[in-house]
């Protein structure tokens, strides 16, 4: 059976969401599901694909390597917090080699990663995802640190004070 929008669109419980995961499994077609439905226009069925797409295993989701700049871009551009999240979940699982850098996204995340309004979810992916960005130029890393350092740490959550905390002690990979 191929699945529909109006499907996505009702997947509202984790069993929902991981029957739609076991359907997209077998039919192995992970960049025709993400072209398909991650783009659409109805809110509910861009979050709930990207929701099934967060269930896929790390060798599944690596058949969207080549949408990575494509993810980045939706990330960035959402009204939508929750495919914010989302998305910006899937893009720290795919690869990210140098030549994959893009400055527009790095202001991105180091932008959200310290604005106290943002969500913590989001706000750790940005993180972990400058850190990333940043490990490619020695430069950008004592940038990411001198701006991790000047956080003023008591207006962020214990999930944003470990991750911050991890990068500043070398203990993040």
């Amino acid at each position: 059976m191929k699945l529909t929008e109006e499907q996505i669109a009702e997947t509202n419980s984790e069993l929902s969401a991981q029957a739609v995961y076991r359907e997209l499994k077998q039919s192995n077609d992970f960049i025709g599901f993400a072209r398909c439905f991650i783009f659409s226009t109805e809110r509910h069925v861009a979050r709930n694909a990207l929701w099934v797409l967060t269930k896929a295993t790390d060798a599944e989701l690596a058949q969207l390597q080549g949408m990575l700049h494509e993810l980045t871009a939706l990330a960035m551009q959402t009204s939508e917090s929750a495919v914010r999240r989302l998305s910006l979940n899937i893009v720290l699982r795919l690869k990210m080699e140098e030549e994959d850098l893009r400055t527009d996204f790095l202001d991105f995340c180091l932008e959200h990663m310290a604005d106290v309004r943002e969500l913590p979810g989001i706000q750790s992916l940005c993180l972990k995802l400058a850190f990333r960005m940043c490990q490619f130029y020695p430069e950008l890393m004592g940038e990411l640190k001198r701006t991790l350092e000047a956080m003023e740490m008591d207006y962020y959550t214990p999930a944003i004070k470990c991750v911050r905390n991890k990068i500043l002690s070398g203990k993040m990979k």
